[in-house]
């Protein structure tokens, strides 16, 4: 799976569940404050890529996450790394 697929995913998925409007995702924008998530998102969010994309994103891994392409990187790299 590539990048840009990872990206129609995961903007689909933020726009309906979490109903984010789909012009604030933009690769430089700040995840954790465009998407103001609390604990309870942020465990919906690793199960949602969890049940889209086979990997498990942890609690180090959102340290390292400041926009939303650290994000779509992450998940890719977390993607190739299982084949």
């Amino acid at each position: 799976m590539n990048k840009d697929e990872i990206i129609k995913i995961v903007d689909g998925f933020l726009v309906d569940e979490f109903e984010i409007e789909k012009l604030s995702i933009t690769p430089t924008a700040n995840l954790r404050e465009t998407l103001d998530l609390d604990s309870l998102d942020y465990v919906d969010l690793v199960v949602i890529i969890e049940d889209n994309f086979g990997v498990k994103l942890t609690e180090s891994d959102f340290k390292h996450i400041v926009t939303f392409d650290d994000f779509y990187v992450t998940i890719e790299n977390k993607i190739n790394a299982k084949h």
